[in-house]
């Protein structure tokens, strides 16, 4: 009888053991996963401020709480369960779809390419003879953050397959605390900084006031005026990350594009920044093509709609 219980409190600590070896791996994969979804989290960052330009400032910070409580809701109960049911009942069902959200990344950021250097594509849209619809603040905000929430559940299914992916041969105890970790840090991390972004224009300015020190007033005026910059670089780096993550993600689904990348990396492996820059650029190249194919596809085929 002793001896039969010390066996199983053995059992009982080996299991312990081995649960707590899995979880010790936990951050490792959280780290790993985060630099793999780099690129849409970026992305994510550049886009969201827009959805609060023209609103009322005092209301910014709520706007941004709305749309990253959806954005948590939709990757933990939505999203993550999706993925793990997905993954045991049709693994095979993974890549295609990675893929095909890589995919509408390259055509995103292609659009994106194409709209910066379009010199006509504001002044084919004047306004004149157009009915405008006036709606009211409410109603404004309102449509803001159902947009925002419409591309954040874009993004986070990406991130959510791309974390999936690289957990997939883990246990099961390890895939939903790995896909539940990375899911509230990524969204605590993106809308915090996003939040920190729309609110640095009234920090810089209540810093300028005068009854502060000369140099805390100079670096006020300095936030203030470095923060258009700063958003328009942010959406170029956005806008690169989208074509360079989709497109990475479409090469590692062709066994042929994934063993050209492989090597690529590996013949420039003694410099590593050049191996990820050739890495980058090759994939962002990529991306652009890629992009401008399937905007040629989708514009044909509106085209052929409306005809029929």
């Amino acid at each position: 009888m002793a001896s039969g219980l010390l066996a199983l409190l053995d059992d009982v600590a080996a299991l312990v053991k081995v649960s707590a070896a899995t979880l010790d791996d936990v951050p490792a994969q959280v780290a790993k996963t985060t630099g793999k979804v780099s690129g849409i989290v970026i992305d994510d960052t550049a886009v969201t401020p827009k959805y609060v330009v023209g609103l009322d400032p005092s209301r910014e910070l709520s706007i941004i709480f709305q749309i990253a409580k959806r954005s948590l809701i939709n990757k933990v109960l939505l999203l993550s369960p999706a993925a793990l049911l997905l993954g045991f009942f049709a693994p095979w069902a993974i890549p295609p779809i990675l893929m095909l959200g890589g995919a509408f990344l390259c055509f995103e950021g292609y659009e994106k390419v194409h709209s910066m250097f379009s010199k006509h594509h504001d002044d084919a849209h004047d306004g004149s003879g157009e009915v405008v619809k006036v709606i009211t603040p409410e109603e404004l905000e309102k449509e803001r953050i159902n947009g925002a929430i419409r591309t954040d559940l874009i993004l986070s299914a990406e991130i959510v397959a791309i974390t999936y992916s690289t957990v997939a041969e883990s246990s099961l105890v390890n895939q939903i605390v790995v896909m539940f970790a990375v899911a509230i840090f990524i969204t605590v991390a993106v809308y915090g900084f996003v939040g920190l972004i729309v609110k640095a224009d009234d920090i810089g300015v209540h810093m300028a006031k005068e009854n502060n020190h000369q140099q805390v007033r100079k670096l006020g005026r300095g936030i203030v005026t470095f923060m258009p910059h700063f958003l328009k670089i942010l959406g170029y780096v956005g806008t690169a990350a989208m074509l360079w993550v989709g497109a990475e993600i479409i090469a590692h689904g062709i066994p042929f594009t994934s063993h050209a990348l492989d090597n690529l990396e590996h013949s420039l492996a003694e410099v590593p920044f050049f191996a990820w820059l050739a890495k980058a650029v090759a994939c962002g190249i990529g991306g652009l093509i890629l992009g401008a194919i399937i905007e040629k596809v989708v514009v044909g085929t509106k085209k052929l709609m409306k005809k029929g």
